[in-house]
């Protein structure tokens, strides 16, 4: 079970779910960025704090980063052993006709969002973590002292796409947008194939899951494209 091309599309469509449920869950707590007061900075910064202690959350936190790796290595032997499965190529391919660009092109897709996740991870997950200099929020938003400063991430993901404090922030607006579009595109084709890879495929239920998958394809992605985009135009 664990060679078969039909274990690897299971456990595929399984992590690719729970990711969904992940992104969902991240994006809730960063629209908090929206906010540019100081009660927006402390509601982030209080966010990010409980994402980082709170026992359980750490625990799905583990689950989340095996889930990517897991996700990533499997596509990848998945394609490995389709193309094994047929060394010789169709003599005529319709491609454009039979199938969606994004259902050809997940590895392509998938590789970008890859690279996105490390620049992330390596830019705010590893400074909240172990990076000594980062800033410190210590007064509330009324201006009253905090029992115990917090760590200001709100601070680090300002100061990372404004133009007044990095002069690369445009560059990295982009490299997010982009990032945006190719998980879109992810998610246009690898959400409703993950229900039907998991056995939920029904001629009553296929035009729900279609339509919700495409909502949250292209909503989710937006929404997170949007905050960049106007953190930028707010500080410029």
């Amino acid at each position: 079970m664990i060679k078969s091309s039909v274990a690897k599309k299971y456990w595929m469509a399984a992590s690719g779910l729970f990711l969904c449920l992940f992104l969902t869950g991240h994006l809730a707590g960063n629209l908090q960025l929206f906010d540019l007061s100081e009660a927006g900075r402390l509601r982030f910064n209080e966010y990010a704090l409980f994402m980082t202690t709170n026992p359980a959350v750490k625990l799905l936190s583990y689950l989340t980063y095996f889930s990517i790796l897991f996700h990533a290595v499997d596509g990848l032997l998945l394609t490995i052993q389709n193309r094994k499965a047929r060394p010789v190529k169709y003599a005529m391919k319709h491609d454009a006709k039979n199938s969606l660009w994004a259902s050809r092109n997940m590895g392509i897709l998938g590789t970008i969002i890859l690279v996105f996740i490390v620049i992330h991870m390596q830019q705010f997950w590893w400074r909240m973590h172990f990076d000594t200099s980062l800033p410190m929020q210590s007064l509330d938003a009324e201006g009253n002292a905090l029992d115990t400063p917090i760590k200001d991430l709100y601070t680090v993901v300002m100061d990372f796409f404004s133009p007044q404090q990095n002069d690369l922030a445009l560059v990295f607006v982009i490299v997010y947008l982009v990032s945006m579009l190719a998980i879109a595109f992810h998610l246009y084709h690898g959400f409703q194939s993950a229900f039907q890879s998991v056995g939920i495929n029904h001629n009553k239920y296929n035009p729900v899951i279609r339509g919700v998958g495409k909502v949250y394809s292209i909503v989710i992605p937006a929404l997170f494209a949007a905050i960049p985009v106007w953190i930028f135009y707010s500080f410029s």
